[in-house]
């Protein structure tokens, strides 16, 4: 056992098994519940939500690995990131994080990380002018070990020991009280949110009510189903057709117009041109004239105002597509 390990009070170091590989513990996440509660009593810690995409990291002897939530390697895209990994001490490690970049007054933006997520040509990447920061929040295995049972208070200490932080690798720092006041402030400084997580809870791979989203306005992921024709001098498209998933049945839940550029309007009218199919994939009639449909594999970032009384969306708009989602894990959020 290493001296990291080691220093562990003796209950603790009880809690410790041997570890499965880290690319097998990377493929089981742990996952947040949505929330509308405001008062989290008992003890918690309160993490900044982070507006990117969820990366898991590998290092194991000199090799490093980045995959995302569906198991993609992310290796050609970050290669800041692996660089960084591979310079630590620490040869045996897997830990769990946030990619993201910022736009201006610190803010995270999901639309500018956008421009890095589908560059894999090294000399593309170098030519970006978006910077790109690895958040770290847990970790998943360390020297051998898994430590998934000891409490998430601890855990975090042992990944603020284990590695060293410097750009593009942070640590993601937390506060030990919260609520509606933290929310509030998080909200006018421009944030998307707060994560609230139970300091004594262990990594769970999979969704937890232990892990709470603490969100400033409604937004989840939805499937692209088809698209309408554009008007006037609009390229490519006039809105996206979207829906979520209820057990095998796709839901239909409005359509988004805004949010979008000419390139992206171009691309993604020509990959739902590639996915077309002659016959509507949701399950609820569409009432769009012309409408053309696609096969339901694309996964939208959608912020909007609310729900209303028959399920669809008000006022949405886009703010990306989501490669490190899979199309039927998509459903509709209710807070818990």
């Amino acid at each position: 056992m290493t001296d990291l390990l080691g220093s562990l009070p003796e209950d603790l170091r009880r809690l410790l098994r041997d570890a499965a590989p880290g690319v097998e513990l990377a493929s089981r996440p742990m996952l947040a519940t949505l929330s509308d509660r405001r008062d989290c009593p008992g003890e918690w810690l309160f993490e900044r939500k982070l507006d990117g995409i969820r990366v898991l990291a590998v290092r194991e002897g000199n090799g490093v690995v980045l995959l995302s939530r569906t198991g993609n390697r992310l290796n050609a895209t970050y290669p800041e990131i692996v660089d960084a990994l591979a310079a630590q001490s620490c040869t045996d490690f897997t830990v769990d994080g946030e990619i993201v970049a910022f736009a201006g007054g610190g803010r995270t933006d999901f639309g500018l990380l956008q421009q890095r997520m589908g560059l894999t040509r090294r000399r593309d990447v170098e030519a970006s002018r978006v910077a790109v920061t690895y958040y770290l929040f847990d970790l998943l295995r360390l020297e051998g070990a898994d430590p998934a049972r000891l409490p998430l208070r601890t855990r975090k200490s042992l990944l603020r020991r284990a590695l060293t932080y410097r750009t593009p690798l942070r640590l993601t720092t937390h506060r030990n009280e919260g609520g509606a006041e933290l929310l509030a402030d998080a909200c006018a400084r421009g944030w998307e949110g707060l994560i609230a997580k139970r300091a004594q809870s262990p990594y769970q791979p999979r969704r937890s009510p232990d892990w709470l989203k603490l969100k400033c306005s409604l937004e989840q992921e939805f499937v692209i189903g088809g698209c309408t024709e554009p008007g006037g001098t609009r390229a490519g498209f006039g809105a996206l057709l979207l829906g979520h998933f209820e057990g095998d049945r796709l839901r239909y839940a409005g359509k988004v117009g805004t949010g979008f550029d000419r390139r992206t309007l171009l691309a993604l009218r020509g990959a739902l041109d590639e996915l077309g199919t002659p016959a509507s994939p949701f399950a609820d009639r569409v009432r769009e004239a012309g409408a053309r449909w696609a096969e339901p594999v694309l996964v939208a970032q959608i912020a909007f105002t609310e729900w209303t009384r028959d399920g669809m969306l008000r006022h949405p708009r886009f703010l990306g597509v989501r490669h490190d989602k899979q199309a039927h894990d998509v459903v509709r959020e209710r807070p818990v």
